[in-house]
C-alpha cells in the first residue's frame, strides 16, 4: 500500500507561481506512475500532468502545458509539480495520485490541496 500526503496549495495572484509537492510512502517500490489531477467547482476532475517514476518521462494536459513541470525525485519518494504563468482557470483542488505496476490504474489518491488563483 503507497501513502500520498499533497502539500504546498495556497493562494496566488493571476501570473504568480505556486510549487506543489507529493510525498509518497509504504510500499514505494510498486511506484510505476505519478500525477496529478485537478478538480474545479461544479467540475469534474481533470488529468493534468503525470511522470513514469523509472524515466521521469512526462505528460501533460494541453491546457498546462508550457505552464506546469512535473518532476520527482527519487530518494525523496516525492514529486512535485511547478506550476508557473497560474491564470484563474486553474483554481481547484489539486490531487497527487499514482499507478502501481501490478495493476496499472490510478487507485492510490492523496487528500488534495486547494490551488486558488486571483485575478
Amino acid at each position: 500500500q503507497v501513502h500520498l500526503v499533497e502539500s504546498g496549495g495556497g493562494l496566488a495572484q493571476a501570473g504568480g507561481s505556486l510549487r506543489l509537492s507529493c510525498a509518497a510512502s509504504g510500499r514505494t517500490g510498486s511506484l510505476y506512475r505519478t500525477g496529478w489531477f485537478r478538480q474545479a467547482p461544479g467540475k469534474e476532475r481533470e488529468f493534468a500532468a503525470s511522470i513514469i517514476w523509472s524515466t521521469g518521462s512526462t505528460y501533460y494536459a494541453d491546457s498546462v502545458k508550457g505552464r506546469f513541470t512535473i518532476s520527482r525525485d527519487i530518494a525523496k519518494n516525492t514529486a512535485y509539480l511547478q506550476m508557473t504563468s497560474l491564470k484563474p482557470e486553474d483554481t481547484a483542488v489539486y490531487y497527487c495520485a499514482a499507478v502501481n505496476n501490478v495493476n496499472m490504474r490510478w487507485d492510490t489518491w492523496g487528500q488534495g490541496t486547494q490551488v486558488t488563483v486571483s485575478s
